[in-house]
């Protein structure tokens, strides 16, 4: 009986301990400890068409050049045919592009991450980019296979930025005291962050491979955890207007929505004249999007941007 008491006894201890535990543990903020960082969200706005017709055509051609952006997307077998059509489109555009695989696939060329958890293959991707290309490329645009992007209009939102800086761009949304660019939309690093990044891939207390032991957070949430403690912070992409850059639906999705809350600015309400990214996209989709973005012109009109983004040498580029 003393025996069954006492058991039942440190059943209640340990009960208790545990939920206090827990209690503890959800009123931990995600960051530096307890330091309190004071960081207001900044809303990044791509650059004035006015001021740019100021700049000179040898400065023009010299900026056009110096924009290398680097292009990383993470697929898995499953993707196989969103796979295929982002290669055959939009990344044509990224001055260079390499696909991030979960494991090795016949199909098509890739390297092996050889885990099926995205945070790691994130990470590993993050590291292999920055190790090999760190002197080669300014600018670093991680996506999914869902997401397709107008790499011109990158640069351009771009160009007033300096890599040097830690940037961290693309379409921020907030859980709790966390503020974390969402992977849907696409996610840029300059090379500053990406050498922060760099740095504390290898300490665990500040940038660990597992979310937690007791709940698991997404990839782009526990990015943002690390660099955090680089000091860097998400930043919010828009245009001129304040409208949204980096896209987490497809334009379908969002002309249906304008339909409904706009209906006589279906246009206005829609999305930037700048956008960067959309998601959500199947892959005709994605074909649909390359005819309409690279490919249809009215004849008799003559485009004339100021500032011409020229695509890699290698590629062929629509």
């Amino acid at each position: 009986m003393l025996s069954e008491s006492s058991s039942f006894l440190k059943g209640v201890m340990l009960g208790s301990i545990f939920c206090a535990l827990i209690t503890m543990l959800g009123h931990i903020r995600i960051g530096h400890g307890n330091r309190v960082h004071h960081h207001e969200h900044h809303h990044l706005q791509a650059p004035n068409k006015e001021d740019i017709l100021k700049i000179s055509e040898d400065e023009r051609m010299e900026l056009s050049k110096s924009f290398r952006v680097y292009c990383i997307i993470l697929v898995k077998p499953k993707d196989v045919s969103l796979w295929a059509a982002v290669k055959e489109t939009w990344t044509k555009h990224c001055d260079k592009a390499e696909f991030f695989s979960s494991e090795n696939v016949k199909v098509f060329e890739s390297i092996n991450m050889e885990t099926n958890d995205m945070w790691l293959m994130m990470r590993k991707a993050y590291k292999y980019a920055f190790d090999k290309y760190r002197d080669q490329y300014n600018w670093f645009f991680l996506a999914r296979p869902t997401t397709f992007a107008i790499i011109e209009n990158l640069k351009y939102f771009l160009l007033k930025k300096d890599p040097s800086q830690p940037f961290y761009l693309g379409h921020t949304i907030k859980s709790g005291d966390l503020e974390y660019v969402g992977v849907e939309g696409g996610i840029v690093l300059s090379i500053e962050s990406m050498k922060r990044l760099n740095s504390l891939l290898n300490i665990p207390e500040k940038c660990p491979e597992q979310g937690g032991m007791i709940w698991k957070i997404s990839e782009d949430k526990q990015l943002a955890v690390c660099l955090k403690y680089a000091g860097v912070f998400a930043e919010n992409a828009e245009d001129a207007d304040g409208k949204d850059v980096f896209n987490t639906k497809s334009v379908g999705l969002f002309i249906k929505e304008a339909m409904t809350n706009h209906p006589n600015q279906v246009v206005e309400g829609c999305c930037s004249d700048m956008a960067v990214t959309f998601n959500g996209l199947t892959p005709n989709q994605m074909h649909v999007m390359m005819y309409g973005v690279y490919r249809l012109r009215a004849f008799g009109h003559i485009f004339n941007d100021a500032l011409v983004f020229l695509p890699p040498n290698s590629s062929d580029n629509d």
